[in-house]
């Protein structure tokens, strides 16, 4: 089929998102009518949408608590600060992320211990016990990139036995699990996303779940609650409260009604969604391994990941091909985006451009996998039949590239 597509473009938009749940609309149209959109600006006798949120997402995954936070990068701040981060600390983190978990670290004061990548894409865990035992870190701030998943059961163990404290950055993650677990409830703390191209889209949005009663007063205080976190569902015994009313700052990170209302119906729909995506997903992926120079990584059998993108390296090629090959892709109108370029683009940075860092090592296995990788969107505005016409021009371009 290849062949006989040298100059098709593929015209749908990779930003295009599907439209809101009516019953999303109806009700941000009934919170501008009435508005109450601040969280704690309920009427008497009202639970507001936030906190109608925070239980449902708690019950969700499984957590005792949750608190609904501004965006997942606020989410990510406050759980370095209730897990005790303070200034100079140094925090394990993926050397492969995006830039909201680095700000996050230097948001806190705390300076970053970065750990390899692996060829699955997937944090190194030979190289994070490596890393932890040398540097002895107390924290470990975990980004499930790209939606990869890591042997939690591994990564749990290493955790346990060095006595660090585990956050999960779960922004690519809301709704996976590893196998019968949700992602973010193996640790202290899991932060979830619901920017737009996340799995719910509220424009910006952040989730902090957790079991631990001091975590959950804390980030509620955190949040700004002022001195409403009674009207929280989900939360500890008010009595924890009064130990920290007085020495937690009010961040002003709330989410408010408004973004509570639009996630609401789609948490709903979350189980539906991540079903179409990994439709999708299985038909990229079958396809991408038929064709030469391209390895998409096995996922391990317990990993039960949301394909709402995918990623794939390019394998024999040099720096110029592949920049080449992705250049091609954008001009046939598919998006791929490429970490093998040095200067950050768009929402793709890497490691050595986190210049506000006093030092950040050179990660020689992180770079090799980085210069040739490859990331794609798979949005639920195109159908499955649009996912193959995808497969065809990228297999076309790449033997253009290589013939």
């Amino acid at each position: 089929m290849a062949n006989n597509l040298p100059d098709l473009i593929f015209e749908k938009e990779f930003t295009k998102q599907e439209s809101l749940p009516t019953e999303a609309i109806e009700r941000a149209n009934e919170l501008l009518q009435s508005g109450r959109l601040h969280r704690y600006n309920n009427a008497p006798g009202e639970e507001s949408d936030v906190a109608l949120l925070e239980r449902e997402f708690a019950d969700y995954v499984g957590s005792k608590y949750c608190v609904a936070l501004s965006s997942c990068g606020s989410s990510l701040y406050v759980a370095l600060k209730c897990a005790g981060v303070q200034h100079g600390d140094l925090v394990l983190s993926n050397a492969f992320t995006l830039a909201p978990v680095p700000g996050a670290i230097e948001h806190a004061g705390a300076q970053p211990i970065l750990v390899e990548c692996g060829e699955d894409f997937c944090i190194d865990l030979g190289d994070l016990e490596r890393q932890a035992v040398l540097s002895k870190a107390p924290y470990f701030l975990m980004s499930h990139m790209r939606g990869h998943i890591a042997d939690m059961d591994r990564t749990v163990d290493i955790c346990k036995q060095l006595g660090i404290k585990l956050i999960e950055d779960c922004a690519h993650t809301m709704g996976a699990k590893w196998g019968s677990r949700f992602s973010g409830t193996f640790g202290l703390i899991g932060c979830f996303s619901t920017q737009t191209y996340k799995h719910i889209n509220s424009g910006e949005g952040g989730l902090l779940v957790t079991d631990d009663e001091r975590v959950a007063a804390q980030a509620i205080l955190y949040s700004g609650s002022y001195m409403f976190f009674d009207r929280h569902i989900s939360k500890p015994d008010v009595k924890i409260f009064e130990e920290f009313k007085y020495i937690v700052p009010n961040l002003s990170l709330r989410m408010s009604n408004f973004q509570a209302a639009l996630i609401r119906p789609q948490l709903r729909l979350l189980h539906q969604r991540v079903a179409q995506w990994n439709e999708r997903y299985r038909v990229l992926e079958a396809r991408l391994k038929q064709i030469p120079h391209i390895r998409v990584p096995e996922r391990a059998q317990k990993e039960n990941f949301v394909g709402s993108s995918i990623q794939f390296a390019l394998e024999g090629l040099s720096g110029p091909e592949a920049e080449a090959f992705v250049g091609e892709c954008h001009r046939r109108g598919v998006a791929v985006m490429w970490f093998g370029r040095q200067e950050p683009q768009g929402y793709t940075s890497r490691y050595q451009t986190w210049r506000y860092f006093n030092s950040v090592p050179r990660l020689e296995q992180t770079d090799h996998v980085l210069d040739f990788m490859c990331d794609m969107r798979i949005p639920l505005t195109f159908s499955v039949e649009d996912c193959g016409v995808l497969a065809s021009i990228i297999e076309n371009v790449m033997r253009s590239i290589t013939r």
